[in-house]
């Protein structure tokens, strides 16, 4: 500790850097902890058995359809979107050559799509998916909408996470007479899955907290959807319904509180996961 106070006081700007940083460092975590503290000590006094209740009625306002429509919306959108995002980054890193006018336009696209709003996302979604295809207001219309959506993000995350690996990795398969496809799909992939599941993590946060566009493709009707066609409303849309009536602000903050220990628990696992299969890598 001394040696480092010797070092900053011959070196000022040294410190005044050390400085801010940690002050950057403290504010995000109280911001954090204020942010999640004022959300539970609103929300839990109003957390009772009957908002878990089965079915959804004007009286009890169950958040119990919404989890399981925000589960089910999670799962559609990661189906889909997962695979095409993983398979393009790999193309990108590891088939596509240097200077490919393709690979630019993609990462063009990409970039692109990540800065639209989202409200813009569920315009789209109404007019091609609810409207063009005629899937009305429908749980397969919010899937593929959330899908275009976090599809850029999978893509970047997937490409850094496999230009992350070293080549080394690739070079000794080769010369162990392995191939391409195999060497992709035995060697790389693995390494890179954690970085990979980093960036699904992501995607898993931005579906369960979207709402606009939700609302233009899912629709907002309060029941668990027997089958993919019809409508159903997340969290995220529960708790926007409740607030703007206003009739059931309490309701809205024990929503709150259980989106927040949704959204927890689903990247907890997704961690652990990934911890896993890195553990599972060094070994």
């Amino acid at each position: 500790m001394g040696e480092k106070l010797k070092t900053y006081k011959k070196h000022p700007v040294s410190f005044l850097f050390f400085l801010l940083v940690s002050l950057a460092a403290l504010i995000t975590v109280a911001i954090f902890v204020c942010l999640v503290g004022y959300i539970v000590v609103r929300g839990i006094p109003y957390l009772k058995p009957s908002l878990f209740a089965l079915e959804y009625t004007s009286e009890n306002v169950s958040v119990t359809p919404a989890i399981i429509t925000t589960l089910y919306m999670v799962a559609f959108s990661l189906v889909i979107a997962v695979p095409f995002g993983i398979f393009c980054a790999i193309y990108l890193v590891e088939y596509a050559k240097k200077g490919n006018k393709l690979v630019k336009a993609i990462r063009v696209t990409t970039e692109t799509l990540s800065g639209i709003p989202s409200i813009v996302y569920g315009l789209f979604g109404m007019l091609f998916f609810v409207t063009q295809l005629r899937w009305g207001y429908s749980l397969i219309a919010g899937a593929f909408t959330l899908a275009i959506m976090i599809l850029p993000l999978i893509i970047r995350s997937t490409e850094e996470a496999l230009k992350a690996v070293d080549d080394s990795y690739r070079e000794g398969s080769f010369g162990l007479g392995a191939g391409k496809l195999r060497t992709v799909f035995r060697i790389v992939l693995p390494s890179a899955m954690p970085g990979i599941l980093a960036g699904i993590i992501l995607a898993i946060g931005r579906v369960i907290g979207e709402s606009a566009a939700l609302i233009y493709t899912a629709g907002t009707v309060a029941q668990i959807p027997k089958n993919v066609f019809q409508s159903g409303r997340t969290l995220a849309i529960h708790m926007y319904a409740l607030s703007s009536e206003g009739l059931h602000t309490n309701e809205a903050n024990a929503t709150a509180v259980v989106l927040l220990i949704t959204v927890f628990a689903i990247n907890g696992i997704a961690s652990l996961i990934a911890k896993r299969l890195q553990k599972g890598r060094g070994a």
